[in-house]
């Protein structure tokens, strides 16, 4: 993996200093940052996040980052909350959302087996993608969410939990997970080491 300045966007999200510890298990130094300059040069950012949508999208907005992130032209990987973010809306506080990926936000509705949120390992199917390169169907991979984004064209990988969503998704430049790539052990290292392999496009 040749030397690279990977920036992990700050801002008001919970898993942050896991993404770095992560990064750091692949030999990466990432850069935590909000400085739009840093944010726009870098080789690959990283859009983490565990939070609420519209604080989240409103502290986007204060701090102009909201315009930083849809400009971006090189290889950016959204996580959980970062995901549902780069899509256009969310059910959440009804959050008008960045609008890169053209899908919809909707909130776990429970049901008799199945509790909101879904917390814990749920199977990755469906997906054809260099994300995924070295993986086998059915890998694991860790969830933490009560809203998940609907399935679409975007849709890269797909789970099943009360029904099937979008458990990863990819348009141009823009891929992201729902899932923890950086709680999801090997499945997460693998995944994490595809997109810094990833070449711009």
């Amino acid at each position: 993996m040749m030397s690279q300045k990977i920036v992990v966007i700050k801002y008001n999200a919970g898993n942050i200093h896991s993404v770095l510890s992560a990064l750091s298990r692949l030999g990466v130094n990432g850069i935590l940052t909000d400085d739009p300059e840093m944010i726009s040069s870098s080789d690959k950012v990283i859009f983490p996040g565990v939070g609420e949508a519209r604080s989240t999208m409103n502290h986007l907005k204060e701090k102009g980052l909201d315009i930083v992130i849809k400009n971006l032209t090189q290889p950016v990987l959204g996580i959980c909350l970062g995901m549902q973010l780069l899509c256009s809306h969310s059910e959440e506080n009804d959050t008008a959302c960045l609008g890169i990926m053209p899908l919809k936000v909707k909130k776990f509705i429970p049901q008799k087996k199945e509790n909101v949120p879904h917390v814990g390992w749920n199977t990755l199917k469906n997906f054809n993608n260099p994300l995924f390169d070295g993986l086998t169907e059915n890998s694991f991979a860790y969830f933490v969410h009560s809203y998940y984004a609907e399935l679409g064209v975007e849709t890269i990988a797909q789970t099943n939990y009360i029904f099937p969503f979008s458990a990863a998704v990819q348009k141009n430049n823009f891929y992201a997970t729902q899932f923890h790539p950086e709680k999801s052990g090997l499945v997460g290292e693998i995944i994490l080491r595809n997109f810094l392999n990833i070449a711009p496009l």
